[in-house]
């Protein structure tokens, strides 16, 4: 599983790159491979206000349902609408082209730098 440096992470295995006061927000490969196949993402919209630990959207896969958290707190910029219509994105590229939603940040919440993410995630 690889865990990409030039980003943070949060306990609940979503990933942020923040530059200029944006932050780009999707799910790490070790979220996308457990939760198998994933079918639906529900986003966050553009505008709306989120907060940094509390859930903004959720994942669907053909195993289970689960919450999105958002990682940093501030409004959201814009989503992804191409992993909204090609939801397998998350599995196929989740750490490029299956990112999920940019938020102007007011606030970071708890991030992980990647080493202290890759044993958060060592089995």
């Amino acid at each position: 599983m690889s865990v990409p440096t030039d980003r943070q992470y949060t306990a609940e295995h979503e990933w942020v790159i923040i530059a200029d006061g944006v932050a780009t927000v999707g799910v790490t490969e070790f979220a996308a491979n457990a939760l198998g196949d994933v079918v639906f993402v529900e986003l966050p919209t553009a505008g709306e206000a989120i907060t940094a630990g509390e859930s903004c959207g959720e994942i669907e896969s053909t195993k289970s349902v689960s919450d999105l958290y958002a990682p940093v707190s501030g409004e959201v910029e814009a989503i992804n609408d191409d992993v909204v219509e090609s939801p397998e994105l998350v599995n196929e590229d989740p750490y490029g082209r299956g990112w999920l939603y940019t938020v102007r940040v007011e606030v970071e919440g708890d991030l992980l730098d990647p080493e202290a993410y890759s044993q958060l995630t060592k089995d």
